[in-house]
């Protein structure tokens, strides 16, 4: 018997991913891993706009959400993370850009 792990398996790697149901993934996890997959590839800053709300909505604290940027780290560089940073701030409301303007980075606290 083929469990529904294995049948979604299988019907992702034929491209069938219209017969997919939803994931076994809880809305906050779902969002959260949608925005590190943003981050992964670079996408564009509105990209970020509608997993973060999703996120938000479904319970995630800022903290958690920029939290995705050091979850990914590891996996796609600091380069990367360092380009997601200010678009993720943005589409939290916080330009980090002009933070770092009027405070510099030296003036930052360490937590």
């Amino acid at each position: 018997m083929v469990e529904s792990y294995e049948r979604t398996l299988c019907k992702l790697t034929i491209g069938d991913e219209q017969t997919v149901g939803p994931g076994a993934l809880d809305g906050k996890t779902d969002a959260l891993v949608r925005l590190a997959a943003l981050i992964a590839v670079d996408a564009a800053s509105p990209s970020y706009l509608r997993p973060i709300e999703e996120a938000l909505h479904e319970g995630a604290t800022k903290d958690e959400i920029v939290g995705c940027l050091a979850a990914v780290l590891p996996a796609v560089g600091a380069a990367r993370v360092v380009k997601a940073a200010p678009k993720l701030g943005l589409a939290l409301g916080f330009d980090v850009h002009a933070a770092l303007e009027d405070v510099g980075p030296r003036a930052l606290p360490a937590r």
